[in-house]
């Protein structure tokens, strides 16, 4: 008996020594790709997150093809192992709830208040398939500390157990919840801001216009949007070709989160990044934003698009839709958005998302206060608590004197 024991134990060590073995090899087949371009902040921090965080997505993937666990899980139980300490700010109190059936977290201060506080609803980031609210609580209890305002963290559904627009719908349902029930809370209804990052700021872009035109709710006072994805359309904007390999979102990367999250085939990724999928409508409004002065500054090449193919457009054509891309939305609905914060980093794929829809806003006479991080990476504001991060924590200051000023 002890015999067979010990040989369970040694196949046992074998196994998790060759997945140790794997883990290495992928983070660093990962690290050996990326470009930390000059002027970058923090690059061997970045470097070190780039080798656990690259290794895992593609163990993640690894293990859901083999039907082990999903990779979204797999990747948000690493990320809460390697999550540092905190222990909750005494001032904050915080409660489990569910709106509509949607779980949320609210984080209150504990001080007294002589009117109405202003009201948060915050979208976390994770490209439709990670993070939770757990991911960003320290975030979230930060932003309650220092802006005084009510903040709710919404726990939307993942893919690809869910796929679109299960996130969209249950931050909708989470925020017009709230909006109603604003005074519960001690929140003024007049002062409710949607904010998110990443995947987040889609989720926050979209859930705006949803609002536009109901006059069952109070309208939202504001909408915070940090290194927003906000399209899949063109893939080769100038910051996706000088970011493409920049950690901590590669332009290969963003395909497969969006196209696992809209539950297209991952097998048309090259064809999406070519861009044969572009109808030529959508291709004639991109031509004429970047005409603009934003773009004419920027090293982009000429257009890389290959020609429209409508069999693939068919294919992924929800891409285009609201709320999946709210970039593309009509005018009509882009001059009812409340005011805008935009916050970009200069070295993110996703940085140019974020400048065209400030040109949107601004072209229809909406306010946008634009903060661009220029030593920042994708993520940058999530490592506000991290010294290594020098632009983190003024970068999430920012945001929260936008908050506090409004």
């Amino acid at each position: 008996m002890l015999g067979v024991l010990a040989a369970a134990l040694g196949v046992i060590s074998i196994f998790l020594v060759l997945c140790l073995l794997i883990f290495l090899g992928v983070a660093w087949y990962e690290c050996s790709k990326a470009v930390f371009p000059p002027g970058i902040a923090n690059p061997k921090f970045l470097w070190k997150l780039q080798l656990f965080s690259g290794g895992a997505l593609i163990l993640g993937k690894i293990l859901n093809q083999l039907g082990i666990q999903k990779s979204g899980e797999f990747f948000n139980f690493l990320q809460n192992l390697n999550k540092p300490k905190f222990n909750d700010y005494p001032e904050i109190f915080k409660k489990d709830l569910e709106f509509e059936g949607v779980p949320v977290r609210v984080y209150q201060p504990r001080s007294s208040s002589a009117g109405g506080r202003k009201g948060v609803i915050f979208l976390h980031g994770g490209g439709f398939l990670y993070g939770s609210i757990d991911s960003h609580d320290i975030m979230c209890q930060y932003l309650t500390k220092n802006s005084g305002a009510v903040v709710v963290s919404v726990g939307y559904r993942l893919a690809p157990k869910h796929l679109y627009p299960a996130a969209f719908d249950d931050c909708l349902t989470a925020t017009v919840h709230f909006l109603k029930t604003a005074q519960e809370h001690g929140v003024d209804p007049s002062s409710v801001i949607i904010s998110g990052d990443s995947a987040g700021g889609n989720l926050t872009a979209g859930v705006c216009q949803a609002l536009v035109g109901r006059s069952d709710i109070p309208k939202p006072l504001a909408q915070v949007m940090i290194y927003p994805v906000l399209q899949m359309a063109d893939l080769h904007l100038p910051s996706y070709q000088q970011n493409k390999v920049v950690p901590l979102l590669y332009q290969d990367y963003i395909v497969y989160l969006l196209m696992t999250y809209l539950g297209c085939d991952l097998s048309l990724s090259k064809e999406i990044l070519q861009g044969s999928h572009v109808p030529p409508e959508i291709r004639k409004k991109l031509s004429k934003w970047l005409s603009s002065e934003e773009f004419k500054v920027k090293d982009r090449k000429g257009n890389i698009m290959v020609p429209f193919n409508k069999e693939v457009y068919e294919k992924v054509k929800k891409a285009f839709d609201f709320p999946f891309s709210p970039l593309f939305s009509d005018d009509a609905v882009i001059r009812q958005l409340p005011k805008a914060y935009i916050l970009t980093c200069e070295f993110d794929v996703l940085r140019d998302d974020g400048i065209l829809y400030k040109k949107r806003l601004e072209d229809n006479g909406v306010p946008v206060t634009w903060y661009h991080v220029k030593d920042g990476f994708h993520g940058t504001v999530s490592f506000f608590d991290q010294p290594e991060v020098v632009s983190g924590k003024p970068a999430m200051d920012n945001v929260i004197t936008y908050i506090k000023n409004l």
